[in-house]
This record gives C-alpha cells, sequence and structure tokens, in this order.
C-alpha cells in the first residue's frame, strides 16, 4: 500500500494544497480499513477473555460516585508521594535517552536522507527500513537494560513495602494472642463454668486428695458403673480451695498426698478413669476410708 501510494504521489504533476490533502486522506482511509479488522478482533477478543476472567461479574458498585477519589488534600499527597515521583523520573530518563538516541542517529544518518533523491524508491524504502530497524535494535537493547534495572527496584520497593512497621507488628501480635480483654472475659467465663462445675460434683466425690493447697482432685468410685475411680472435679489454688472448703462442708474425707494429687491432676481429664499406674495408691486411700466407716471412725482430714 505504501509503495502504491508513494508511486502515485511520485507521478502527480502538477500538486495542489486541496489535492496532497485529499491524496494523504484517501491513502488514511485505505490503512484504516486494512487495520480494521483486527482493531474489531483484539476488540472482540479482550471483551470475551475478560469476561472469561470475571465470569460475567459485574461491579456495579464501582459506577457510584465515590466523591473521596477527588479529594483534592488527597491527590496533593498522592501527586507528591515518593512513589509518582519515582515514576515520573523513569520515565523522564527513558524519555530523555530516548530522544539522544534518536537524534544521534537521525544526524549520523542525515546524508541517507539527503540522497533520498539520487535513489530509487524501492531503494530508498530499503534504507529507510534498515536504518529504522537498526534505531529502534539500539532503542531496544536500552529499553531491555532499563527493564531489568527496574525489575530489581520494583522488587526492592515490593519487599520494603512487605515489611511490617511496629504498630502492624503489635496488631498482628494482638490477633494471634487475642486480646488481653477479650482473653481475661473468656478466663472469667471459664472460671465460672470450673466453680458451677466444682459445686455441683465436689459433694458427690468419695474422697478429695490434696497437695496441700496448691492442687485437689476430687475421686468417685461406682463398683457397679465404673471399671476404676474418677476424677469428677479438679483445680489449682484458688479452685482447690474451694474444693477442699466444699468437701469439708459436705463432710466429704480429704486427704494429703502430693505425688498423687499433682499426678491425678496433669494425668487425668475431667469425667476419666484413672490410669493403672495410680491404682495401687488410690486403692489404699479407698481401703483406708472403708476401714474407718466400718470401724464407725470419722477419716482422717
Amino acid at each position: 500500500m505504501l509503495t502504491k501510494y508513494l508511486s502515485r504521489f511520485a507521478q502527480i504533476d502538477s500538486l495542489t494544497p486541496f489535492a496532497a490533502q485529499t491524496y494523504i486522506s484517501e491513502f488514511a482511509i485505505q490503512v484504516l480499513l486494512l487495520a480494521l479488522p483486527f482493531i474489531i478482533v483484539s476488540a472482540v477478543l479482550a471483551i470475551v477473555f475478560t469476561l472469561a476472567q470475571t465470569r460475567l461479574n459485574f461491579a456495579v458498585e464501582l459506577l457510584k460516585p465515590d466523591f473521596s477519589k477527588i479529594d483534592f488534600i488527597k491527590g496533593i499527597k498522592k501527586m507528591f508521594s515518593l512513589r509518582p515521583l519515582v515514576e515520573l523520573l523513569k520515565s523522564m530518563v527513558k524519555v530523555v535517552i530516548i530522544a539522544v538516541l534518536l537524534y544521534t542517529e537521525v544526524k549520523a544518518n542525515l546524508g541517507g536522507f539527503i540522497s533520498f533523491y539520487d535513489r530509487s524508491l524501492i531503494a530508498s524504502l530499503g534504507w529507510l527500513v534498515y536504518t529504522t530497524f537498526m534505531i529502534m535494535i539500539k532503542i531496544c537493547i536500552f529499553l531491555l537494560a532499563f527493564g531489568v534495572f527496574d525489575y530489581f527496584y520494583q522488587w526492592w520497593e515490593y519487599e520494603k513495602q512487605m515489611r511490617m512497621s511496629n504498630q502492624e507488628i503489635k496488631d498482628e501480635l494482638k490477633e494471634s494472642e487475642g486480646d488481653p480483654h477479650t482473653k481475661g472475659r473468656q478466663k472469667e467465663r471459664q472460671r465460672k463454668m470450673a466453680m458451677l462445675r466444682i459445686a455441683q460434683k465436689v459433694p458427690l466425690a468419695d474422697v478429695i486428695v490434696k497437695n496441700p493447697t496448691h492442687y485437689a482432685v476430687a475421686i468417685k468410685y461406682d463398683p457397679d458403673r465404673d471399671r476404676a475411680p474418677k476424677v469428677i472435679a479438679k483445680g489449682q489454688d484458688y479452685l482447690a480451695l474451694k474444693i477442699i472448703e466444699i468437701a469439708e462442708i459436705n463432710k466429704i474425707t480429704v486427704m494429703a498426698n502430693p505425688p498423687l494429687a499433682r499426678g491425678l491432676y496433669e494425668a487425668v481429664k475431667l469425667d476419666q478413669e484413672i490410669p493403672e499406674e495410680y491404682y495401687q495408691a488410690v486403692a489404699e486411700i479407698f481401703v483406708f476410708i472403708y476401714t474407718k466407716l466400718r470401724n464407725n471412725e470419722k477419716p482422717l482430714f
């Protein structure tokens, strides 16, 4: 198309401004008609792939007016923040270096442009294409080098942005470990639930094993239902004192056996039978209690 129109343009004898304008307009229309199928295909593909990626999900809320986006103060802050300034500087560097490359190449090949008058159209076009190609190669080499530099800069900036501030670290620790106020409320609820269980279960126990005030474990044994004695309540420090207090009110035997109390507290869950390694120690306690009861003696506290 270019060869055709340039050849016809050179054959015009009397060229007026109107004729030149008409001729160039005709050429532009022909180029547009040639490019139109590619433009339509590109537009259709862009729409199709966008709809496929978004699964026909139209974000209508984005069409709603948001006056915060036209906030003058925020706009000024964004304009003069570090990132836009760096991007502006990079763009200016690229434009300046490309302009210098173009200027030096055109100046170096100025004689070739002048010699168009002595060459044929095909030779001139060949030289122009080759010269343009070499200029583009040099520009691409520069842009490739600049892109490598920009890649490492973007990577460094991304890593820098990913670093958490001191406040963000504190917030994350608070989220991972829980809000102290929330944890306090949870502990208070747990303590109330434990107190309620102690008040319900301790009066049903056969014996309380203590150490001597730090740990207290309530044990119950029903030969008709259980294979071994069970731990029905246990507590530490304040809860241990409450277990002992409730046991004394209900006249339940309380015996001091620090190793057994500590072992049962750590090894046995609530409403779980005691392990075999504690059978002997617990059996001795029950034998002692049953012997005292058979002799009508009050068990020792």
